[in-house]
């Protein structure tokens, strides 16, 4: 602070002395005082605390000035150039020209009234004859390197940031106009580019389009009057042939900005680059741009194209259009509500050389720059859209080459597309139209898959797609399409035709199965179309390819609306005469079969059909499955996956079975609980060998509830067979309850065309990968629960002798007490008594657990004999006494 006091004084009596000095004395006596106060300025850290510190920017910027006139005063351009490199850098004893304009550059960062001083004073037009100077004679260097030093880059550095401090401000602008260098720099830049100062290029960009911004009434006025807009085009046009096009584009943003950024004070430059074919010229420059590498051309290209855009909104009236409304529209669309943000495109010129770029380029950084445009200018008013499409139609026009565009182009094309409906909430009739024979057509099988999949996210937003779609003859192209492709995959069956099924083709089949999928959801015209075509046969032979699966499956259901019957002949057809190794095409089928199930109306359907056999065969071809360790075919695939068939084939039949007194009493009747117990206890985990158990005292019994926690909870080894022991009893506790069909264990997978590779899925590791045990032990503790299905019950009676295995005695006869344990609990009420005893459970005991019976000292034969008293005391058949 005491050294900005001191300087403040030196400077005061400098003030006081200096009208009294001769002019030469006065120079010597500022510019002794400027390092002192440069010194002061670096010790203080850029903190100035100055009074007169308008003043010294005054007098420092006036001297500044007149060094400037005096070193440019009747001297050839060249010589002058010279002469100014000299003055403004440090180099030899005369430092004065660079001291001044280190002065100059800190002062210019200060505050705005100082600002004012420094644009008084003269510099902005001395600045401005520097820089064209500077920017159009190059100057041959002499140094040995050849190369720009530091001393020229700091000086480059200091005069662009001073010049551009006072031309953003608006007084800086209009004091440059007195130099009338300012159109012949502008000019300069569109005529020279190819042949000025290289290092000069960019820093001249920066100072031209910061005048551009802050440009005023006069400043628009002076470059009509001197054609600068003309006479720029002009040039151009001639560089647009010969130089580089990343070149052209440098220099032609330049002069477009001056006739953007002028638009919202007057339109006069607009209207001088409309009548000199300005929009000619850029179109001419973007296309030059093809071909060039990503970000070669960037970013002027891209600003380009970012102020043609801007352009697009620039004119003096609203468009006045009017066009027809195709109906029908979506419910919640309404162009009468249709407002106006005031970003409308007025200017159709500017939007036609966007147009006209997509139509003449097959460039993908231009196409999808200009998809990206035309997106932006939707944006800015939803208005757009329609005028456009009722006066150019570029999206109309587009859907007719879009299938030469690249790959890229293809998908940010319909993406836009897709917008317009959901958006815009708007339907464009005659769009899909085009979009419908481009995939008729189907010239290009990516372009078809792309246009295909746009179509596909439409019908999924509103069901009116659907009626669309149909009358407009999509849904009977699409059929006819998949018939031949379905005969071509049923003659080339068990045999792989090179080529056929690759790639883009297998994705197209998989899109139109889906769009089939799509078009029957909540439509019964439509799945009876597909029907009336005779498609089911066709639709059917998609199933066994798991990309296909989803779709197909999905149509199939849409047709059980109609018949139930036909659908679970097909469903219950392919499980049965799925092979055994087919696991996740079964799975697929029961979780199909489980959907149509939750409507009462199908449990007929199911029965009819030979539903219950159906799925019971799908156990008995599980034989040994669950072995440990595996054997045969079933070493290559994972338990989890067995055992999730094993889950969603009982909660099928349990689906089947709920609220069905019909299928409950045909179950019952034909003995079907009793085949399931013999197909459950062959599946590998039950003991199914001929000796006897040999039985042991058991000196404590865990619940079931705690042998779950043990199995799947704890860090307790237990081996692979008890634990697949287990889950199937708990899958028949919640069968007895009726509510297994409402459970879920498993996760779902991912298939479709993002398919796992299956060793993944079916190594070894897969084999750790247990179902979710989601507390569900405490289920086991519910005494008085209603039995809904009984014969569930007889079930796990059967399987009773089975839990036992050689070499693990004590844990096989602790499991055992558990089941019976909750077995006992099930009956405590006297209904369920009566419930079980109408389902025969005595006789099952009787005949399932004689050995228990027979020895007193079996560990079964208490709990057994209670179940039995409880059970005879409410009814016992004399078959059953004897």
């Amino acid at each position: 602070t005491l050294q900005w006091e001191t300087l403040g004084r030196q400077f005061v009596e400098y003030e006081q002395v200096a009208p009294f000095l001769i002019p030469e004395e006065q120079q010597r006596r500022l510019l002794d005082f400027l390092p002192l106060f440069l010194k002061a300025w670096e010790q203080s850290a850029g903190v100035i605390v100055f009074p007169n510190i308008q003043l010294l920017a005054s007098e420092v910027s006036k001297l500044l000035t007149k060094e400037i006139k005096r070193n440019l005063n009747g001297k050839p351009a060249e010589e002058a150039r010279l002469a100014l490199e000299q003055l403004l850098q440090q180099k030899g004893e005369a430092e004065d020209g660079c001291l001044l304009l280190k002065s100059v550059y800190l002062l210019s960062q200060t505050d705005l009234r100082t600002m004012w001083n420094i644009i008084g004073s003269g510099l902005p037009a001395a600045l401005m004859q520097c820089l064209y100077l500077f920017f159009t004679f190059p100057l041959k260097k002499t140094s040995d390197d050849g190369e720009t030093s530091e001393d020229d880059t700091q000086t480059q550095e200091m005069l662009v940031k001073i010049m551009l401090n006072m031309y953003r401000e608006e007084q800086g602008v209009e004091e440059l106009l007195a130099a009338d260098k300012l159109q012949s720099l502008i000019i300069a830049t569109a005529s020279l580019w190819d042949q000025c100062s290289h290092s000069w290029k960019v820093p001249t960009g920066r100072v031209l389009r910061t005048i551009s911004k802050a440009q005023t009434k006069n400043s628009i006025v002076y470059l009509q009057a001197v054609d600068c807009i003309k006479i720029a085009i002009q040039n151009l046009f001639k560089l647009a042939d010969t130089l580089p096009a990343c070149d052209v584009c440098e220099a032609a943003s330049i002069v477009l900005c001056f006739v953007k950024d002028s638009y919202p004070i007057s339109s006069a430059l607009l209207t001088e680059f409309e009548n000199n074919d300005g929009y000619q010229l850029l179109l001419k420059i973007i296309l030059r741009c093809e071909g060039l590498q990503q970000n070669e051309g960037d970013p002027y290209l891209d600003e380009i194209l970012d102020m043609l855009t801007c352009l697009t909104t620039c004119g003096k009236t609203e468009l006045k259009v009017s066009g027809n409304i195709v109906h029908p529209q979506l419910p919640h669309f309404d162009f009468e509500q249709t407002r106006s943000s005031g970003m409308t495109v007025k200017n159709l010129q500017a939007f036609q050389v966007l147009q006209s770029i997509f139509q003449k380029s097959n460039d993908q950084h231009l196409c999808g720059r200009i998809l990206a445009a035309i997106d932006t200018v939707w944006a800015w008013d939803t208005v757009n859209f329609f005028l456009l499409e009722w006066t150019l139609q570029p999206i109309n026009q587009f859907t007719d080459i879009i299938h030469f565009k690249p790959h890229p182009v293809q998908v940010q094309f319909f993406r836009l597309v897709e917008s317009i409906v959901l958006d815009l909430s708007y339907v464009p009739h005659e769009i899909l139209k085009k979009v419908q024979y481009l995939i008729k057509e189907n010239v290009v099988p990516f372009c078809t898959l792309t246009a295909l999949r746009c179509l596909l996210s439409m019908t999924k937003k509103d069901l009116l797609f659907s009626d669309i779609f149909r009358d407009s003859g999509l849904l009977g192209l699409l059929l006819a399409l998949l018939r031949k492709q379905a005969k071509i995959l049923r003659k080339s069956a068990g045999t792989h035709l090179p080529g056929l099924e690759e790639g883009t083709e297998k994705e197209l089949n998989a899109v139109m199965l889906k769009m089939v999928a799509a078009l029957t959801v909540g439509s019964v015209r439509n799945t009876v179309v597909l029907k009336d075509y005779g498609m089911v046969p066709y639709i059917k032979i998609f199933l066994d390819d798991e990309c296909y699966r989803s779709a197909t499956l999905s149509i199939l259901e849409q047709l059980s609306v109609i018949n139930y019957e036909e659908y679970m002949s097909i469903i219950i057809g392919a499980l049965c005469s799925s092979t055994q190794g087919e696991l996740h095409l079964k799975l697929d089928l029961l979780k199909s079969l489980l959907r149509i199930l939750e409507s009462p109306k199908s449990h007929s359907a199911f029965r009819t059909c030979s539903g219950f056999n159906g799925l019971l065969s799908l156990l008995s071809d599980m034989e040994g499955a669950l072995q440990d360790p595996p054997s045969g075919l079933w070493t290559a695939v994972g338990q989890n996956c067995i055992l999730e068939l094993v889950f969603y084939t009982l909660q099928g039949i349990t689906a089947a079975l709920h609220l069905d007194p019909a299928n409950s009493n045909f179950f019952q009747r034909h003995g079907l609980f009793e085949k399931m117990a013999e197909d459950l206890g062959s599946l590998g985990c039950f003991w199914t060998q001929g000796e006897r158990q040999i039985p042991l005292s058991l000196e404590k019994t865990r619940t079931f509830a705690e042998f779950l926690d043990a199995a799947f909870c704890s860090s307790e080894p237990f081996p692979m067979w008890l634990k697949n022991c287990i889950w199937i009893l708990n899958f028949l506790d919640h069968m007895v309850k009726g509510t297994l069909h409402l459970e879920s264990y498993f996760k779902e997978r991912k298939p479709e065309m993002e398919e796992v590779s299956r060793d993944d899925q079916e190594g070894p590791q897969a084999q750790e990968e247990y179902p979710s045990y989601a507390s569900f032990s405490c289920r086991w503790e519910m005494g008085d629960c209603a039995i809904v299905h009984p014969g569930a019950v007889c079930v796990m009676v059967r399987l009773l002798p089975k839990l036992y295995k050689e070499g693990h005695s004590q844990l096989s006869q602790e499991i055992q007490c558990a089941v019976v344990d909750h077995i006992q609990s099930l009956v405590k009420s006297e209904k369920s008594r009566q419930v079980m005893c109408g389902s025969d459970l005595l006789s099952t005991i009787i005949t399932s657990c004689q050995d228990a019976f027979r020895n007193e000292s079996h560990p079964l034969h208490l709990p057994l004999t209670r179940v039995f008293e409880k059970l005879a005391s409410q009814a016992i058949e004399p078959d059953v006494l004897r």
